[in-house]
């Protein structure tokens, strides 16, 4: 029993990975059969952790198996409202707690990469980030608001969160408008984010946290209705 749990376990953790680094997109089918042979395990843990994920809403059922989740324009709204609820609630907490160096500087370290990965953008004349760079932007975005989250110290929280994080990714990546103007924004908000944090302005992280998480629901939106829409991060 203990092996069939971690056998589960690294079959959840997996197909997870794979949504959230954009291997598998939304629509996209889930193969038990590949799964298995991908992970070196039998079907049965595949099998279980594929139903775990379609009661999670990450996954669901068609005439092809399990698919990845297509969410409507009332799952992004619904799901955003859900963070922004959250993550301002959160960031209002830790704004009045000021925080140590040790969650500081980490936090630092993610708000300098964006500048750098915008200014490799930059120099490269390239009109976008695309590929790798645009994962590593996306994991940059998203590890910045994980780590905020985690100082707050609220388990249920961070564990809804996480998984509305990955829901999110999935919209987050098959794009080709991350441009230089956009990521400058982005750096900015985290930029200032960070710095009413470390101040312990909680009123000027929740405001701006609430107006990060707002233009980013906007693009969201614009995007689905409009694929050639570009986005504003995570």
């Amino acid at each position: 029993m203990p092996r069939n749990r971690g056998a589960l376990g690294l079959a959840h953790r997996h197909i997870l990975n794979r949504i959230a680094n954009g291997e598998l997109s939304a629509g996209t089918a889930v193969s038990e059969v590949s799964l298995a042979t991908e992970l070196g395990i039998s079907r049965t843990p595949v099998r279980e952790a594929i139903g775990q994920l379609v009661a999670e809403g990450m996954l669901q059922r068609s005439n092809r198996g399990a698919v990845v989740a297509q969410p409507t324009r009332q799952d992004i709204i619904e799901l955003y409202e859900l963070r922004e609820a959250l993550e301002v609630y959160v960031i209002g907490r830790i704004a009045t707690r000021r925080l140590s160096l040790r969650v500081l500087e980490p936090l630092e370290a993610l708000v300098e990469e964006l500048r750098v990965i915008a200014a490799e953008l930059k120099k490269s004349g390239k009109p976008a980030l695309e590929g790798e760079e645009l994962r590593r932007f996306i994991t940059c975005d998203l590890r910045f608001h994980m780590l905020l989250l985690q100082a707050g110290g609220n388990q249920r929280m961070l564990k809804i969160l996480d998984s509305t994080s990955v829901l999110l990714r999935v919209f987050s990546l098959p794009r080709e408008h991350h441009t230089g103007k956009l990521l400058g924004e982005v750096y900015r908000f985290h930029r200032r984010i960070l710095d009413a944090v470390a101040k312990g302005s909680r009123t000027d992280a929740m405001q701006l946290l609430g107006e990060h998480i707002q233009i980013s629901l906007e693009e969201r939106l614009a995007e689905y209705e409009d694929p050639q829409q570009a986005g504003r991060g995570w």
